[in-house]
C-alpha cells in the first residue's frame, strides 16, 4: 500500500499536458483552466468543447499522436486515455524527466491522485481514496456537502480580511493567537448559517475591538 503526501499546488501559470482528447480530458481542461493553468493538450481528435477552447487559443492543441518531445518544460501530465501501454510508456518518461503524471483511472501510472473536492472560496477540503475507490470519495463529498456549506466559505474570507489587519496593528504574538481564536471559537459562522451576514460582521468587529481598544 502506498501513503500519499497530501499537498495543494499553485498551478497559475504553469505548463500542463493533457494526453487524449475525450470526455475526460475535457473535463481534466476546465478544470485545469479553472486554476489558471496553461494547457497544452496532444490527440489526433478531440471533443468539441476542446476544439473551441482551441479556436479561442486558451489552450493549445497538438492534432497528432505524443512524442517524448511533448514533455518538454513541462510541470505536470495527465494522460487521458484507455490506452494502457501509452500510458505506461507516457509515465516511464514522465519519471525519468522528474515530471508528475497523472493517468486516469490507471493507479499503477501516477504519481499523484486528483481527489474529490469541497470548493467554497479559500475553503478546499479534498477527498482521496489512493486510487482505490474515486466512487466512494464522490459519495463521501456528496455527503460532507450537506454539513460544509457556503457560508464555511464567507467565514473563511472574513477571517481573511481580519487577519491582516490583526497583523499589521498587533506586534505581539501572543495576542494575536488569542484575538484568532476567540473569532474562530466564536458563534460568526452560525450567524453565517441563518443568513445574519451583517450581524456576523458585528460580532467580528466586537470580538476584536474588545482586545484592540
Amino acid at each position: 500500500m502506498r501513503h500519499l503526501y497530501p499537498v495543494y499546488i499553485d498551478l497559475k501559470n504553469r505548463q500542463c499536458l493533457v494526453i487524449g482528447g475525450g470526455k475526460v480530458a475535457e473535463r481534466k481542461i476546465a478544470n485545469l483552466l479553472e486554476y489558471g493553468a496553461q494547457v497544452t493538450i496532444v490527440s489526433p481528435q478531440v471533443e468539441a468543447n476542446i476544439r473551441i477552447w482551441a479556436a479561442e487559443e486558451t489552450i493549445v492543441w497538438y492534432k497528432r499522436e505524443f512524442t517524448e518531445h511533448d514533455l518538454q518544460n513541462v510541470f505536470m501530465v495527465f494522460i487521458a486515455t484507455d490506452n494502457s501501454s501509452l500510458n505506461g510508456e507516457v509515465a516511464e518518461f514522465c519519471r525519468q524527466k522528474g515530471i508528475l503524471v497523472n493517468a486516469v483511472d490507471d493507479p499503477s501510472n501516477c504519481d499523484f491522485f486528483v481527489p474529490s473536492i469541497i470548493r467554497h472560496g479559500s475553503l478546499v477540503i479534498s477527498i482521496s481514496t489512493g486510487g482505490n475507490s474515486p466512487l466512494f470519495a464522490k459519495k463521501l463529498r456528496t455527503d460532507l456537502e450537506k454539513v460544509i456549506t457556503p457560508e464555511y466559505g464567507e467565514f473563511i474570507e472574513m477571517l481573511g480580511e481580519t487577519r491582516e489587519y490583526i497583523k499589521k496593528n498587533v506586534p505581539d504574538i501572543e495576542v494575536r493567537k488569542k484575538i484568532f481564536a476567540s473569532l474562530v471559537y466564536s458563534d460568526i459562522l452560525d450567524l453565517l448559517k441563518v443568513g445574519e451576514k451583517e450581524k456576523a460582521r458585528e460580532k467580528m468587529e466586537t470580538c476584536m475591538s474588545s482586545w484592540l481598544d
